[in-house]
């Protein structure tokens, strides 16, 4: 399994992006679908999940109320809309997920800045 993040890059405070994480697999086949990032200097922290069948769709309290997981199951994408952007928020972002063998795949990540 395959993950390929894109959609990162430079924004002010305040703005928007949309990550994307494109899987080599359908996402139907796959337990959860998560996005976690890593700060300079910090260990990795978990963002978002969305869970198959009934959707479930957790976030941090850090992004709570800004951000939103979403898939596509035809497309086998998953994504994260990020609103309201901090300084904060600057990272690497991953896009992650659960195999039904409970076998954890990563992305490698996109780079997210937010500064003025």
């Amino acid at each position: 399994v395959q993950l390929v993040e894109s959609g990162g890059g430079l924004v002010q405070p305040g703005g928007s992006l949309r990550l994307s994480c494109a899987v080599s697999i359908s996402i139907a086949n796959l337990k959860s679908q998560d996005w976690y990032r890593q700060a300079p200097g910090k260990e990795r922290e978990w963002v978002a999940t969305v869970i198959r069948g009934d959707e479930t769709k957790s976030y941090a309290d850090s992004v709570k109320d800004r951000f939103i997981i979403s898939r596509d199951v035809p497309s086998s994408k998953f994504y994260l809309q990020m609103n309201g952007l901090k300084p904060e928020d600057t990272a690497v972002y991953y896009c992650s997920a659960i195999t039904y063998l409970n076998n954890r795949k990563w992305g490698p990540g996109t780079q997210v800045t937010v500064s003025s």
